[in-house]
């Protein structure tokens, strides 16, 4: 993205004096990484432990394309704490509960617990861990059902030639809106009925194969050497091979992928293109005024005992700052931080007005970094985003935005937020930073597969395929997407806000965007999967390095 760039640094041959606020420890002379060309690809897969710590891994010691966050602790922060730093997690919600994010959850220490006051007179009474601008609301419609479903009355079976010049755009943004629904909809009904059929047959498969061997659980050799004496039971043998072949073996396994499978797109096709669903109607306000802002309440954590809603939000808040020193489950990138918990994101699409006042939320209490994992191609009230985006800049916070999962150019299509767009490149502000996904493979598949790119609309890559971190109930789970590469960079922003305090917004994220790693190599991405230079995926070209982030801020400071 286009913002002022600093003078480059040498690389070659710089040495530079780290010194963190609070040190007791010594300073420590550090080098930049470089070369990275150089490095030799990694032709042993991932063991467990590098696939589940992989995002802290350094490229030029494990041929892993990390961010170097363990050499960095090692050789650089050692000791050093630096000053607490609020993130403010925007999301699903955050188990505050978890063993592994419960020391390090943001408290406001000026308002009384559970007294039913606004004691801090910030607008929300007993806020004490962020807000919860959801309610109990969890299902949503997706954005353009909404869209759809509002604007149907005003304009259905009509033509723009018959409206005045002044309801021609919204008619515009109603057909685009019913255009996707009607896609959307008709493919996730053919996706679920696909697999209901696939899996009524592989029932009857299993169920013939398994009275047959005596066995639910029967290996390839097993039933490569089972005896089919009708044709039926040789189809059902060779379809049972090769979904063998994709699943380890294991029929229950795949069995239970199909279950999932056809949950998930029957649970859409209920919430997301449901339109009789007013699923606002629970939060009780306007989601269309900015101005009404009386709604909510402070269920950080959600409202479902079994917290399944907040997983999300939980996985993003552990990629950040999972407590480092405690000896259970992981490590989050960043130490001393606080994570603020605003839930604001449901299962189905957010709304414009609780992502703008989520954002002014944790501006106006405190916060230096705002993570965005979320985003939509649709949006009715994008000023009330922008406004709060500019609101942040103006007071010196940085907002870590996700890129998106849909494998395209965002130099071509809108999505929300951002601080600019494919007709109107110039930034709105500069204290926006948007993150697209690497992948563990170093390589021709640097970049994740699903991953959105733009040399103009994407400034930085970070780790975002299969990231092992907390989930509800005191569990841990893979997950990935450009919401897991995000994250991982908040944790880095804050790290450098933390030891460099006097470094503002605009300064963090360039350091961050200048200090990165960057290769002359092709990678395959998109829906499309072409080939492309990994420089000309983003803004910097570059890869989220931590250790490099920190030598540079302290040559900046």
């Amino acid at each position: 993205m286009r913002i002022p760039v600093f003078k480059p640094f040498l690389i070659a041959g710089m040495a530079l004096v780290f010194a963190g606020c609070g040190s007791t420890s010594p300073s420590i002379i550090s080098t930049p990484i470089e070369n990275i060309d150089e490095i030799p690809l990694k032709v042993t897969s991932l063991t467990d432990v590098e696939l589940k710590g992989w995002g802290g891994a350094d490229l030029t010691k494990d041929t892993i394309p990390g961010m170097s966050v363990n050499k960095a602790y090692e050789e650089i922060i050692k000791t050093n704490t630096g000053q607490k730093v609020i993130v403010a997690v925007i999301d699903s919600g955050v188990d505050i509960a978890h063993e592994d994010l419960k020391s390090v959850i943001w408290v406001n220490r000026d308002e009384v617990r559970n007294n039913g006051k606004d004691d801090d007179n910030n607008g929300y009474v007993d806020d004490i861990h962020g807000w919860n601008f959801l309610g109990d609301a969890v299902k949503e419609n997706m954005e353009y059902a909404r869209i759809y479903k509002r604007l149907k009355p005003q304009y259905e079976g009509k033509s723009a030639s018959t409206l005045s010049e002044a309801q021609r755009e919204e008619f515009a943004l109603y057909q685009a809106a019913k255009a996707e629904y009607e896609k959307e909809y008709t493919e996730n009904l053919q996706n679920r009925d696909q697999y209901r059929n696939i899996q009524k047959q592989l029932v009857a498969a299993h169920a013939a194969v398994s009275g047959q061997l005596g066995k639910e659980d029967y290996t390839g050799e097993e039933l490569a050497a089972m005896t089919a004496t009708t044709d039926q039971m040789r189809q059902y043998k060779m379809w049972l091979s090769q979904i063998q072949s994709n699943v380890d073996e294991n029929i229950p396994k795949a069995l239970k992928i199909l279950d999932e499978q056809i949950k998930y797109y029957s649970d859409r096709l209920k919430s997301h293109f449901n339109l009789d669903l007013n699923a606002r109607a629970i939060v009780g306000d306007d989601p269309y005024n900015i101005n009404d802002t009386n709604y909510g309440n402070n269920k950080v954590s959600g409202p479902t005992a079994d917290k399944e809603d907040v997983e999300h939000g939980t996985h993003v808040a552990g990629i950040i700052a999972a407590q480092r020193n405690n000896n259970i489950g992981i490590k989050g990138v960043a130490n001393n931080v606080e994570i603020m918990v605003l839930r604001a994101v449901p299962d189905g699409d957010e709304y414009d007005k609780d992502i703008a006042l989520a954002i002014r939320y944790a501006v106006d209490n405190g916060a230096k970094v705002i993570n965005t994992s979320f985003g939509k191609y649709f949006s009715p009230n994008p000023e009330f985003v922008t406004d709060a985006i500019k609101y942040a800049a103006q007071n010196d916070v940085l907002i870590v935005n996700a890129a998106g999962n849909e494998g395209i150019n965002l130099d071509n299509k809108m999505v929300y937020p951002n601080d600019q767009s494919p007709s109107q490149p110039q930034e709105i502000a500069n204290n926006f930073l948007t993150v697209g996904a690497l992948n563990y493979e170093y390589g021709s598949g640097l970049v994740a597969s699903f991953s959105n790119y733009g040399k103009s609309n994407v400034d930085v890559f970070a780790p975002g395929t299969k990231i092992w971190s907390t989930t509800p109930n005191n569990s841990y789970e893979y997950l990935q997407g450009t919401s897991m590469a995000a994250p991982a960079v908040a944790g880095v922003a804050a790290i450098i806000r933390s030891y460099y305090p006097k470094l503002t917004a605009t300064q963090v994220k360039q350091v961050i965007m200048d200090s990165g790693l960057t290769t002359n190599a092709s990678v395959v991405v998109g829906e499309e999967q072409s080939s492309k230079r990994f420089k000309e995926l983003s803004t910097s070209g570059k890869m989220v390095n931590l250790y490099n982030a920190l030598i540079l801020a302290d040559k900046v400071k």
